[in-house]
Formats: structure tokens, C-alpha cells, sequence
């Protein structure tokens, strides 16, 4: 079987909730010539929906793996100088904006957040506890410690804030004993020894639940590995600080924390700062976003029957009404 390297375009997946996304932003492209910045390019979905269905739109799609900025360029080339693909993690959101902004402003900016299709389905990243593959889970696997080094040189305690904290597990300091004691015996370097760890660690009953034991665990290690909510707490508001007034900025979260820091942010852009007190609020106290959601918007059935992925997206996007300023 042909790996994602050699994929058909037209056959790679359809994104999650594309439909909707591309309403959403549709808005911020009324311009002449508007600029999306995809922040989470991938195998391309996104971006190659907006400019066939937006033939004025110019793409600048980041990432920070090699093979998706290939794939994603090859899928793309057809459309010529209308995309951009830039090999950088999307905190440099702001950077890309001044380099292909108009006057370092653009329309729209997409988040796309966690780990790919491509990451997942391919076996030897190691993202995936059903399959036993080199436990790495970098998204650029030509850059920093995998999770095998990770795990190889924590503490139990330090294993047990990442394993509480990014992956909510709440077996995790059994978790992490577990853990320190098996790699004193015989290295920690395949996915399939780490899986074999939390199953022992979790007690039967609560593995009867909740579907694969190994899940918060692999979520939380995939995020220290890769910096993830750091990268995003820096990247909304250089996002937001990048997008012109009317532009959108749309964001699909695939667990809590990420949603958490993308609704906590929004919140803030769209609540006046002034005290109650005060008779007229000034402008630079004023809202700076428009909620373009009540609350985040889900997958329906159907399109969770066809892609299980999508079971857990929570999409939420906001209109830039003055301009952003930490």
C-alpha cells in the first residue's frame, strides 16, 4: 500500500467540518485580493478547498513537518502563485503575515489544531498506540527529543504533571512509577512497551471504559514533545494581532485544553475591559472581536459515523472589530 508520500490527491481525506470553516471565513474574502494564513497546512485539505471555491484567494499555508509541506505542495501546485507553503511552527504566525501580508495584514487566518491524519496513519511517527512503532511523536521528526527520550530522563514526578495535566489521566503518578521502574530493566523505545505500561498501571474496571487505556497518555506525551499549547497560547494573539479589521480567525480543537485556551482568549477579545462603573468606555477598553459562536460548534452524527475523528472537534471563530493589542 502506498504510503502518504505517494498519496493521490485525490484521494487524501476530507477535513473535518470543512463545510462549515469555509462559511465562516467566506466573510473576510470580499476584498480584492484577500490572504489566508493556514496555520496547520497538513496534507493540504483546507487550503485546497478555499482556493477552489475562492479563486481570488491567495493561501500562505505553514507547517512544521517536512513530508506535509511536501505532500501539501505537490497537491497543490496547480494552483500556481495563488500558494505559498512556509516550513515554521505557527507561533510565527505574525512573521509570515508581514513577509505575505498586504502592509503585513491579512484576511483570514485557519487553526487546525493537533496531531494530523498524516502523522497518525503513518506507523513509524509513533503517534498511534494500535500500532508498535519507535516511540518518536515529533510533527518535525528532523528536530528535538522524542518521547522516548522523554521518558527515558523525567522523574516520576515530572512524568506525572505531564501525565495529569496534558492528558487529564488521573492514574497518572501509577502511571509514571510504572514507568521509571520498567526502563531501569530495559529501555522505554517502542509504542507498543509504553502501551503494555499504562494497560498494567490502569485497573480492569477502568479500562472497561472510556475506550484505549494508552489514549491520555500518548495525547499528553505528543504534547510536551511538541510544545503544543505553548505554541498556541503564543500564536492566538499574534494571529489576532496579524488579521486586518473584518478579517476572521477560525480555530478546530480537538480536546479540552486546547479549547480552553482558544474560548478563554476569545472571551477576552470580545468583552469590554472597562469597569462597570464608568459611563462611556474608551476605545482601547472597547471589544476587539465578535463571537461567530455560540459557544463551539460540533460534528453532527453523520459526519462522526463517517470520520470518527471527528467526534471530539469543537470549532469556534471570531471577526477582528478594532485592532488587537495585548
Amino acid at each position: 500500500m502506498a504510503g502518504p508520500e505517494h498519496a493521490d490527491p485525490a484521494t487524501l481525506h476530507i477535513p473535518v467540518l470543512l463545510d462549515e470553516c469555509l462559511a465562516m471565513l467566506a466573510p473576510a474574502f470580499t476584498v480584492e485580493k484577500p490572504i489566508l494564513i493556514d496555520c496547520t497546512l497538513g496534507m493540504g485539505g483546507h487550503t485546497h478547498a478555499v482556493l477552489e471555491r475562492f479563486p481570488n484567494v491567495t493561501v500562505i499555508g505553514i507547517d512544521r513537518d517536512p513530508e506535509a509541506i511536501s505532500i501539501a505542495s505537490r497537491r497543490l501546485n496547480t494552483f500556481g502563485s495563488r500558494f505559498h507553503a512556509v516550513h515554521t511552527t505557527y507561533d510565527h504566525v505574525d512573521e509570515v503575515a508581514q513577509e505575505y501580508g498586504h502592509d503585513g495584514k491579512v484576511e483570514a487566518v485557519l487553526m487546525d489544531l493537533g496531531v494530523s491524519s498524516l502523522q497518525l496513519d503513518e506507523e513509524k511517527r509513533g503517534f498511534s498506540y494500535a500500532v508498535d512503532a519507535p516511540l518518536d511523536m515529533r510533527m518535525n521528526p528532523t528536530d528535538g527529543p522524542t518521547a522516548a527520550d522523554l521518558i527515558a530522563h523525567m522523574s516520576a514526578a515530572e512524568l506525572t504533571r505531564i501525565l495529569r495535566i496534558y492528558g487529564e489521566e488521573r492514574f497518572a503518578s501509577r502511571i509514571a512509577r510504572n514507568i521509571v521502574t520498567e526502563r531501569e530493566k530495559t529501555p522505554i523505545l517502542r509504542t507498543g512497551q509504553l502501551a503494555d505500561i499504562v494497560r498494567r498501571s490502569i485497573p480492569a474496571p477502568a479500562r472497561r471504559t472510556g475506550g484505549n487505556p494508552s489514549k491520555r497518555t500518548f495525547q499528553a506525551l505528543r504534547i510536551a514533545v511538541n510544545d503544543e499549547l505553548r505554541i498556541l497560547e503564543h500564536a492566538l494573539p499574534r494571529a489576532l494581532s496579524s488579521i486586518r479589521i473584518g478579517g476572521r480567525l477560525v480555530v478546530e480543537s480537538y480536546q479540552s485544553l486546547e479549547d480552553r485556551i482558544v474560548k478563554d482568549i476569545f472571551k477576552r477579545g470580545a468583552t469590554d475591559q472597562a469597569p462597570p462603573e464608568m459611563p462611556v468606555i474608551p476605545p482601547h477598553l472597547q471589544a476587539r472581536l465578535t463571537l461567530l459562536t455560540r459557544g463551539a460548534q460540533r460534528a453532527h452524527t453523520q459526519e462522526q459515523e463517517h470520520n470518527p475523528r471527528s467526534a471530539s472537534v469543537r470549532l469556534r471563530g471570531a471577526q477582528i472589530i478594532a485592532p488587537w493589542k495585548e
